[in-house]
């Protein structure tokens, strides 16, 4: 379940809870017309407390994405906007949808090795490990590279969405990524813990992601479990 955190980066709890409802909507497993369980109920369900149920349930109404009729309940709306931070995020849960959050497992500062692709403008970059999760789920293990030249990365800071990192912290957005969908052999550094061992072959994904700027800022590689976590791209 969506966690509180003393992280000024990391997301607030009401804005977790919003998040996971609209990548429900966006997967289907909330459909247009469907009513919403009781507020106690959801709060329950959730472990959260009703005011802050209440503040997810108006983030939704007001992305147009829920219709709260007072003495009838809460109605899902499809059609709204469903700007979310996790917009770029592909990953599902085999069932749709996941609220996404990572585990860090380290972060270093140091010259580009040869074996990357070209990317930004420095010959350093900073490159963050971590494991992913969909909800309690794990579902992969990445590795992101940004250019030395967008500002330098603090492992107190970093919260589960690195987008929302670099927007607060270096003062820069990702506007549009580039993804690049295959399989590939999990790497030797993944941890003991990842449900698929070093060697074995998996999905796997390269992202090149672009800011303000003409070349990628960020290289990023994912070797995601497809038995618990599938790729998914929609079209409008």
């Amino acid at each position: 379940m969506p966690t509180a955190s003393q992280n000024s980066n990391a997301l607030p709890l009401y804005v977790q809870i919003s998040e996971l409802l609209i990548r429900d909507i966006a997967a289907g497993r909330l459909i247009d017309g469907e009513r919403l369980p009781p507020e106690r109920d959801m709060a329950e369900e959730l472990g959260i407390s009703i005011g802050t149920l209440r503040k997810a349930l108006a983030d939704l109404t007001e992305k147009g994405l829920l219709e709260r009729i007072q003495g009838s309940g809460n109605y899902i709306r499809q059609g709204g906007a469903h700007e979310s931070v996790y917009a770029m995020f592909r990953l599902e849960l085999l069932t749709g949808g996941g609220l996404p959050r990572a585990d860090v497992l380290n972060v270093e500062r140091m010259a580009k090795p040869d074996v990357l692709p070209a990317f930004g403008t420095s010959a350093e970059g900073t490159r963050i490990r971590r494991l992913r999760y969909l909800n309690d789920v794990m579902i992969a293990v990445e590795e992101i590279w940004l250019d030395g030249d967008s500002g330098f990365v603090r492992r107190d800071q970093l919260s589960d969405s690195l987008y929302r990192y670099y927007q607060k912290q270096l003062g820069f957005w990702i506007v549009r990524a580039e993804d690049r969908v295959t399989i590939k052999e999990v790497p030797a550094w993944a941890p003991e813990v990842f449900s698929k061992a070093p060697g074995t072959v998996t999905g796997y994904i390269e992202r090149f992601s672009w800011a303000d700027r003409p070349k990628p800022v960020e290289y990023s590689r994912t070797w995601f479990d497809t038995d618990r976590a599938h790729y998914v791209q929609r079209l409008k």
